[in-house]
């Protein structure tokens, strides 16, 4: 136990979800991880969790893919005027969860909550109401962990569920500590809803570098589907719009290069339109693309037909380039991996980036909204000498240890959760 730490505590996370490679349930693990160093135990509740399952209470209908919870999603999310039924099923559902939740306190003993963008973006109306409820009732303290609100989406501002997102996306409620992942969402989070919060940014565990690869991983390129003599780019993200994938494509194309474009993740929740449009795009411009969601995962293993499943951090290491050309995030945690990895990046100067991020003196190859013949000269440059990109990546890391390492996020958890238990 910390010695500067005056009590233990049984910390709950709340969320949708919690397993895989997304950044809510990578960012929810880090604090995870942060707590523990700092005495805690941490418990989980979720409708799906790749965390030990002696700590873990598994309820389907807290997560976005559960059936009725989709049906609710695309009816509240469609249009102006709520059906009576639609009503009826939140409302049903959210007493539900609420029992789920109040035995999940009760069976850990649970001292303090986390919300891992339960109360924060509306993918499950009733899990959202049902912990707003909770907390209104049992007073227990709560760490709202926002990373990205739901008036940050296009696809959530036409709806018939106003007053559900007023009440509880997020709630104002004087047992809740709210944190945000930057000082835009701080900014918002105030103007709409006069609460304030903290800024925790995204971390990575900078004080200890990455292990080198190891046999398991040494053939990663090959399993991947990159030939030999391909240059290796890397998507590490969704397959969503917002992601701006076709910019990496195009990048690319324009190189003129043989190479190829590895992506990680599957659509998840936003549907597989976009997946099919880059595809058609790849096509059309005649750029090797592979999806490789089924053996990128969040811990190794094998398939069902018998192929490796490699972990980003397997994979990042013997990438060439990492594209990241996404046009909105709410932090960027694929930028902290490719620092923590040092692998070179193209960035496209997304508005958190511009504002949070940029100014600490970062050094990619970035673009402002499209592909110019400087970001592709830039890329080739680097990608044909080793020494820039040494010299680029090494001061990447140094400033990534000083503003987004473990010991920050500790430092300010510490802080709070002594502040939420009045300590």
């Amino acid at each position: 136990m910390n010695r500067d730490m005056t009590m233990q505590h049984r910390i709950g996370f709340v969320a949708t979800r919690l397993e895989g490679t997304d950044g809510v349930s990578l960012e929810a693990e880090k604090w995870a991880a942060i707590l523990e160093q700092l005495g805690h135990n941490c418990f989980y509740f979720a409708g799906a969790s790749d965390r030990p399952k002696d700590r873990t209470r598994v309820v389907p209908e807290a997560h976005f893919f559960f059936p009725s919870i989709r049906e609710m999603c695309a009816a509240a999310f469609s249009k102006r005027t709520r059906p009576p039924e639609i009503t009826e099923g939140i409302q049903r559902t959210k007493d539900l969860l609420k029992e789920h939740l109040r035995a999940f306190v009760r069976d850990f003993k649970i001292d303090l909550l986390i919300s891992e963008n339960a109360i924060t973006i509306p993918l499950n109306l009733p899990l959202g109401m049902a912990l707003t409820e909770m907390i209104a009732e049992t007073y227990i303290p709560v760490i709202a962990h926002h990373h990205d609100f739901f008036w940050e989406r296009q696809r959530f501002l036409v709806n018939c569920v106003s007053d559900y997102l007023a009440m509880a996306f997020p709630p104002a409620l004087p047992s809740i500590r709210h944190v945000v992942i930057n000082s835009w969402a701080a900014k918002m989070l105030s103007q709409r809803t006069g609460e304030s919060a903290m800024l925790i940014p995204n971390v990575m565990d900078f004080e200890r570098p990455p292990a080198p690869v190891d046999d398991y991983a040494r053939n990663i390129r090959r399993d991947l589907g990159v030939e030999p003599g391909e240059i290796f780019f890397l998507q590490p993200t969704r397959v969503v719009q917002r992601k701006g994938i076709e910019h990496a494509i195009e990048l690319i194309h324009r190189m003129g290069l043989k190479s190829r474009l590895v992506i990680s993740n599957a659509s998840g929740d936003e549907g597989d339109d976009y997946e099919k449009r880059v595809r058609a795009y790849a096509g059309l411009l005649k750029v090797n693309v592979n999806f490789e969601s089924d053996i990128i995962r969040g811990c190794r293993g094998l398939t069902s037909n018998g192929r490796k499943i490699f972990t980003l951090g397997d994979v990042y290491p013997q990438v060439d380039m990492v594209t990241y050309p996404s046009t909105l995030e709410g932090f960027g945690n694929a930028f902290l991996e490719a620092v923590y990895y040092r692998r070179p990046l193209v960035v496209n100067n997304y508005s958190i980036f511009d504002m949070d991020i940029k100014p600490k003196g970062f050094h990619v190859v970035g673009f402002e909204g499209y592909i110019t013949d400087q970001t592709v000269s830039r890329t080739r440059e680097l990608l044909e000498n080793p020494s820039l990109v040494d010299e680029m990546t090494s001061r990447n890391y140094e400033l990534a240890l000083k503003h987004y390492s473990f010991a920050v996020a500790k430092r300010r958890l510490e802080t709070l959760v002594k502040d939420c238990m009045g300590e």
